[in-house]
C-alpha cells in the first residue's frame, strides 16, 4: 500500500459513472477538422467567427513574434510588459465603452484574480448555480460567504439579498452572460437593478458573449443596452476572438486596483506577443464589420429551425429535447450519460463531431452543439438529419 493507491480507486469510480474524460487530437482549426485522422464537421468549437484560422490573425501574430519574440518572459510589472499589451487593453476598453481594461494570460486567471481581489472572508458572494467553474472556484478561493441561487431565479436572488446583504461589508454578484453549457442568457437588466438596490458589485462573465452578441459584438451588456450601468465585465480572447487570454473591463479605478491586488495578474508571465497581437487583430476585424457575425446567426437560425421541425415533441418521450438558447450554443438534452455517449459516437461515425457533456459538468446529459460563421449550410443539414435519425 502507498499513499497514492486511492487514485486508481477514484478513477474506477469515474469510469463506472460514465464520467471518464479523454483527449481527442485535432490537427487543424475550422468548421471541418481532422479528428484523430478523420475529416469531420466540427460542432465542438468555441471559435464562433472562425477567426482562429484567419490569415489576418496569423500575420499579426507572426509580425509580433518578429518584433517582440515568442514570449513575454516575465510578469507585466517586472519585465513582461510590451506596448502591444497596452494597445490591446485600449482597444478592448474602447470596444466595451469602459474607462479601462486589463488583459490576463487566461480567462480562468482573470476570474480567479478579480474575485479574490474584490472580496474576502468579511464579504458575501451570490452566484448563479450554472456559473462557469472559474467563477465558482474564484468564489471559493476568496474566502467570502457564498450562496448560490437557482439558475436565473431573480426572485430567489432578491430574497437572499434581503436576508443576508446587511450582514456583510461588501457583496459581489456573479453570473455568466451566456451560460456555456446551455446557451441561454442571464437576465442582465434585473441583475443590474438588484445590484443597485442592494449596493452590490456585479461581475458578468462575457466569455461566450464577446464577439457574438450586440450591435458591434461587444457582448451581452451591449445586447441588453446596459452600457451605462456600473459593473465589471470579464471576457476571454480565446473563443470568438480566436486567440488566448482573458480581460476585465471597467472603471479606471477598478483596473488600477487589479494591477495592484490581483495575484493571478501580478505573479503571472504576461500574455505572449503572438496571442496579444492575434487578439488585437480580431477586435479590429469584428469592430470594422458585422459580416461574420451576421453569417453566424444565419447558421444558428437554420439549425434551430431544422431541429424544431425534426426532433420529436416532448410528449413522445424519445429522451431528446432541444434546450432553450439565445446564443450560438444549442444543446440537445438526452436521458442518460450512456445515451449521450452513444449518440456522440454515432454522429462521429457519420463524420460529425458533437461532444457529449455529462454530469458533474452539467445537471443533465446533452449534446453541446456550437455553431460557427464558417459552417456551410450543407453541414447544418447533415447534422439535423443525423440527429433526427438518432430518435428512430
Amino acid at each position: 500500500m502507498t499513499a497514492y493507491d486511492w487514485i486508481e480507486t477514484a478513477l474506477n469510480t469515474v469510469h463506472k459513472a460514465h464520467w471518464y474524460r479523454s483527449l481527442k487530437t485535432i490537427t487543424r482549426p475550422g468548421s471541418t477538422v481532422s479528428l484523430q485522422g478523420k475529416l469531420v464537421s466540427n460542432f465542438a468549437s468555441n471559435d464562433y467567427l472562425g477567426l482562429a484560422g484567419d490569415p489576418r490573425l496569423a500575420e499579426a501574430a507572426i509580425a509580433a513574434i518578429q518584433t517582440w519574440g515568442t514570449g513575454s518572459t516575465g510578469s507585466r510589472l517586472v519585465s513582461g510588459h510590451r506596448p502591444i499589451h497596452e494597445a490591446l487593453e485600449s482597444a478592448i476598453a474602447s470596444w466595451k465603452q469602459t474607462e479601462a481594461a486589463i488583459v490576463y494570460s487566461s480567462g480562468y486567471l482573470a476570474n480567479l484574480g478579480t474575485i479574490t481581489a474584490l472580496v474576502n472572508r468579511r464579504d458575501l458572494i451570490l452566484a448563479d448555480t450554472y456559473n462557469h467553474a472559474s467563477l465558482k472556484q474564484g468564489a471559493r478561493l476568496s474566502g467570502a460567504t457564498v450562496y448560490e441561487f437557482d439558475h436565473v431565479n431573480m426572485a430567489q436572488l432578491q430574497a437572499q439579498l434581503a436576508a443576508h446583504r446587511s450582514e456583510y461589508r461588501r457583496c459581489l454578484l456573479l453570473s455568466d452572460s451566456v451560460f456555456s453549457m446551455d446557451g441561454d442568457l442571464c437576465p442582465l437588466p434585473q441583475l443590474i437593478a438588484l445590484a443597485q438596490d442592494y449596493e452590490c458589485m456585479l461581475l458578468i462573465d462575457e466569455a461566450h458573449g464577446t464577439g457574438v452578441l450586440g450591435e458591434t459584438g461587444a457582448g451581452c451588456v451591449e445586447h441588453f443596452g446596459c452600457r451605462d450601468a456600473v459593473l465589471i465585465q470579464m471576457g476571454t480572447l480565446s473563443k470568438a476572438l480566436g486567440s488566448l487570454g482573458g480581460y476585465v473591463a471597467g472603471s479606471a479605478a477598478l483596473i488600477d486596483y487589479l494591477r495592484n491586488r490581483s495575484s493571478s495578474w501580478i505573479y503571472t508571465t504576461g500574455l505572449s506577443p503572438a496571442d496579444t497581437a492575434a487578439a488585437l487583430a480580431a477586435v479590429k476585424i469584428i469592430r470594422e464589420g458585422g459580416g461574420l457575425r451576421s453569417q453566424l446567426w444565419q447558421r444558428v437560425t437554420q439549425l434551430k429551425q431544422a431541429l424544431t421541425t425534426q426532433l420529436s415533441p416532448p410528449e413522445k418521450q424519445t429522451g431528446m429535447r432541444l434546450l432553450p438558447s439565445e446564443s450560438p450554443i444549442l444543446c440537445v438534452q438526452m436521458s442518460t450519460p450512456t445515451a449521450v455517449l452513444q449518440a456522440s459516437q454515432q454522429l462521429l461515425d457519420q463524420g460529425i463531431f458533437a461532444p457529449a457533456i455529462r454530469p458533474p459538468t452539467v445537471p443533465t446529459s446533452r449534446l453541446r452543439l456550437s455553431l460557427m460563421a464558417t459552417h456551410q449550410p450543407e453541414q447544418i443539414e447533415q447534422l439535423a438529419a443525423a440527429l433526427a435519425k438518432l430518435q428512430s
